[in-house]
C-alpha cells in the first residue's frame, strides 16, 4: 500500500508580498500567465471550471482559458453540455489555475455569462477543421452506445465538409467569467504560504493579505 501521508513537498521557489502586487488582479494575473508561459509551463491554459447543478451540488472539470482582458475569463464549449446547462440554471462559477512548476495558483470566482455571436464566429474560424468537426461529431455530455458514434459522425462530417468551410454550431460557443474575486497563491515552506486576495467592491478592487 501507498502512504499517501508521507507524501510532502516543501515549496521555495518565490514569495508573493502585498506591497508588490498590481493594483488590478487582471494585470497580476497577466504577469503571473506570462512568467507560466516563460516557465514552459505544461498545458498554461488549463483551467478548472466548478458549477453548481439544480441540486446545488458542485461539478468541476478541466477546461482551456482562451481570452482574458479587464471583462473577464473567456473558455468555448458546448452550451448543451453538463456545464452548459448548470450555467443556464445559475451562473455563479469559479476558474482554478494550478502551474506546479512555479508553485503557484489562481483561483477566480465570479458569475458568467454567453460571450457574443460574433465573438463565437471569430474563434470557431481559427480553430482547426479537426476541433471544428468534433464541435459537430460530439453531443457532449449525451450517453452514447459507444466512441463508434463519434467515429462515424467524424467520418460522415469529414467527407461533407471535405472542400467547404464548417459552419459553428449554434449550440457551441463561448462564455466570458466576470470576476468579482480573485485570489492569488504562492506556496511557501513549512505551509506558511502567501495569499493575496483581490474582492470587488464598488466597481473597485480591495487587496487584502489572507492566513494560509
Amino acid at each position: 500500500m501507498i502512504n499517501i501521508q508521507t507524501i510532502r513537498k516543501e515549496y521555495t521557489k518565490a514569495e508573493l508580498d502585498i506591497q508588490n502586487v498590481n493594483q488590478s488582479p487582471i494585470l497580476q494575473f497577466k504577469t503571473w500567465f506570462e512568467e507560466a508561459l516563460e516557465s514552459k509551463v505544461a498545458e498554461v491554459n488549463a483551467m478548472v471550471l466548478s458549477t453548481v447543478s439544480e441540486e446545488n451540488k458542485p461539478t468541476a472539470r478541466v477546461v482551456l482559458l482562451k481570452a482574458f482582458d479587464e471583462k473577464g475569463f473567456s473558455f468555448f464549449t458546448n452550451y448543451d453540455s453538463k456545464k452548459g446547462k448548470q450555467l443556464a440554471q445559475n451562473p455563479n462559477a469559479c476558474l482554478t489555475f494550478f502551474w506546479a512548476e512555479l508553485e503557484r495558483q489562481v483561483r477566480i470566482e465570479g458569475t458568467v455569462e454567453k460571450v457574443s455571436t460574433q465573438e463565437s464566429d471569430d474563434y470557431f474560424a481559427v480553430r482547426p477543421k479537426g476541433s471544428q468537426i468534433g464541435a459537430w461529431a460530439s453531443p457532449q455530455s449525451s450517453i452514447i452506445d459507444s466512441r463508434d458514434v463519434l467515429i462515424k459522425n467524424q467520418e460522415l462530417l469529414e467527407a461533407q465538409y471535405a472542400d467547404l468551410n464548417i459552419a459553428r454550431p449554434t449550440q457551441w460557443g463561448g462564455y466570458v467569467l466576470k470576476p468579482t474575486l480573485i485570489e492569488f497563491w504562492q506556496g511557501r515552506h513549512s505551509r506558511l504560504h502567501d495569499r493575496i486576495n483581490y474582492t470587488l467592491e464598488n466597481n473597485n478592487w480591495k487587496i487584502e493579505r489572507l492566513a494560509p
